[in-house]
């Protein structure tokens, strides 16, 4: 696959709509081409504890950030026509599904593949397969794991390697 979009969500609490970044890289004949980034106000607006611990965007930091439908007008022109990848596609296309229905969106049915299940067909006798390990495997080194664009760059890097 040599054109495709990575994409990673970050969600402010347990609810899949609870989108409070995004971060897509494109990717065209082989060569990263754009990377978007955005802080989302989050439907609904509330942070856990254990969701801020883990990405480190609180409240303070999307309250007058933008919702979701004003975020992804900037961003579906740029990745029309090309599939989505994430690394557990289950996770990213449920958050994308369900914030679509939350602010009564057509989902455009984008095709989505998976660098976690392609990682653990092709790639034998890792430790395991988190987005880092998997990165670092095929010679990427994710610095920043937990900030969308971060995440999405390694799993692009992934994405040209095995699928």
């Amino acid at each position: 696959m040599k054109d495709f979009a990575a994409i990673d969500f970050e969600t402010a609490n347990q609810y899949p709509t609870s989108i409070c970044s995004i971060g897509i890289v494109i990717v065209r004949n082989d060569e990263i081409v754009d990377r978007i980034y955005s802080i989302v106000q989050p439907e609904p607006n509330y942070y856990t504890y254990w969701n801020t611990r883990v990405h480190g965007i609180t409240r303070a930091d999307t309250e007058n950030a933008p919702v979701f439908p004003f975020v992804w007008k900037e961003i579906e022109s740029r990745i029309e026509g090309l599939p989505l990848v994430a690394h557990n596609k289950a996770f990213d296309e449920g958050c994308l599904k369900a914030i679509f229905r939350t602010y009564c969106m057509d989902y455009p049915d984008y095709e989505f593949f998976c660098t976690l299940q392609s990682a653990k067909r092709i790639i034998k006798h890792l430790p395991n397969y988190q987005l880092q390990t998997v990165a670092a495997y095929c010679g990427y080194h994710l610095d920043h794991h937990h900030h969308a664009l971060a995440d999405a760059e390694a799993c692009a890097w992934i994405a040209k390697e095995i699928i």
